[in-house]
């Protein structure tokens, strides 16, 4: 045996993987693991990755206009993507419950578990969207509209408030998605976020610079472009479930009554995953505040490189999707080994692509921020911050991966006490500390973050190594 085949099977072969004391059954082999596993997480892998890539995209459309526009539009983020949580949450919920009565093969209950999370996502689109417009300008302003960003608060505002609505009207359909994920359905979901984002692009080429006979409509134009690319999304979603032959069906007259027990079983997971987003988001709001305080040109620079390292979480966001439902339904089957062993073999996908990562964002960083600004105060700063992304890199997908391993399990208190220490407390007040007594700037921030990544992904291993994750009930 060659010394290539005995490393591959010392780090990949299911054999090696897991130990025999935990195996119920048969085990797959290499090219069946492997093979079912990228076959169901590469739609989630291009779907994350396109979503990054428009980010990346719409930063340098809007960057065209000036950094202040930057500014603007990455202020909004944080408020916005608090008000996203919400809708995660629920779906987590949906995918974890669909997951299992599909492991059970209970097609009505999974029908019944998804139908539930489409009512309660409804319902949190009306709040969401009353909340946001009663509260926009006070969140816009704690986020660090203040000060020199002050002047980029009315643009900031109707962004704001466009894109919002644009996420509570898709709202329905990414509950569908989750519960499509949760079926192995996730080329549909792809096929959504790939229509809704070239969508968006395409009108963002003819709102923000006013092409052809569109009006010039700068930051407004980029909103709008997000706005209708949502509404796209949530039409192909709806038409997925419109089918008769489809394992999930959309009926009206199950929209019209709740089910107490699959509500009380999607609540039990949405609890613990809206905990860990509350103060995922409680900390990423408080991290984007302190950097914006450090200028315009600093939260710009920062922005920029948000959108980068989006880039790498696309991917692990896409492995660890693809393995939360592989997780949940071999739990159902009672098969916690395979569940096991999903997550192993999705986190061996993913230290590959993080290697690659780290080669990328090391050798060719400054070249990338270059596409975003050719101010030299942003992309000598921002060539720095690319070489903590590039070791970033490597923690960051294995944790991403991980959590949504647990995810699937229904294992979310866990992660939300993790996310409270780490993401709530270690990020934003180190960041401060680098920052301003240090004196880093937003160099001190990055630090900051590659703390508690690597923080995050040591506490995530250390649970998935275990067994508690594997026996949590949902009913």
């Amino acid at each position: 045996m060659s010394i290539f085949r005995r490393f591959f099977d010392r780090i990949f072969s299911p054999q090696s993987l897991l130990k025999p004391e935990k195996r119920l059954g048969e085990l797959p082999g290499s090219r069946e693991l492997y093979g079912g596993f990228l076959k169901l997480a590469w739609p989630s892998m291009l779907e994350s990755a396109v979503t990054a890539m428009t980010s990346f995209v719409d930063t340098m459309m809007v960057g065209t206009l000036s950094t202040a526009a930057i500014s603007a539009v990455g202020l909004t983020n944080q408020p916005r993507l608090l008000i996203f949580a919400l809708f995660f949450s629920i779906n987590a919920g949906i995918t974890a419950v669909v997951s299992r009565k599909k492991g059970q093969g209970d097609r009505d209950g999974a029908n019944a578990a998804m139908h539930t999370g489409l009512l309660l996502c409804l319902a949190l689109a009306v709040l969401a969207f009353a909340f946001a417009s009663l509260f926009a300008v006070p969140l816009l302003k704690f986020a660090g509209a203040t000060g020199e960003n002050a002047a980029i608060l009315p643009e900031a505002r109707v962004y704001f408030l466009i894109t919002v609505a644009g996420v509570c009207i898709n709202a329905f359909g990414m509950a569908i998605n989750a519960a499509q994920r949760a079926c192995s359905n996730t080329k549909i979901a792809f096929r959504t976020t790939v229509i809704a984002n070239v969508v968006n692009v395409v009108f963002n080429f003819f709102l923000i610079n006013g092409h052809w006979f569109f009006p010039r409509l700068e930051i407004t134009g980029a909103a709008i472009a997000t706005l209708l690319g949502n509404i796209c999304a949530c039409a192909v979603s709806v038409s997925s479930v419109l089918r008769k032959d489809g394992y999930l069906k959309l009926s009206v007259a199950r929209l019209k009554h709740i089910s107490r027990r699959y509500m009380g079983m999607i609540g039990r997971v949405a609890m613990g995953t809206g905990l860990e987003q509350l103060f995922l988001r409680f900390g990423m709001f408080m991290f984007a505040k302190v950097v914006a305080e450090l200028g315009t040109d600093e939260f710009a620079t920062h922005q920029i490189c948000m959108t980068l390292i989006s880039i790498t979480f696309a991917f692990g966001d896409g492995l660890g999707v693809a393995a939360s439902a592989l997780v949940g339904q071999n739990l159902g089957k009672n098969r916690s080994d395979l569940s096991e062993l999903s997550a192993k073999a999705a986190q061996r996908v993913g230290m590959i692509i993080s290697v690659v990562m780290f080669t990328v964002f090391m050798l060719w960083g400054r070249w990338l921020v270059s596409l975003f600004s050719d101010v030299p105060f942003v992309v000598d700063t921002g060539e720095k911050i690319m070489r903590i992304i590039a070791v970033v890199a490597l923690f960051q997908v294995v944790q991403t991966i991980n959590t949504g391993c647990l995810r699937g399990a229904g294992d979310t208190h866990y992660t939300a006490v993790a996310s409270f220490f780490s993401i709530g407390i270690i990020r934003p007040v180190v960041a401060y500390l680098l920052c301003y007594p240090a004196g880093l700037g937003v160099i001190g921030a990055w630090i900051a973050l590659f703390i508690d990544q690597t923080t995050r992904s040591f506490a995530s291993s250390i649970r998935i190594s275990g067994d508690k994750w594997k026996n949590v009930k949902l009913s």
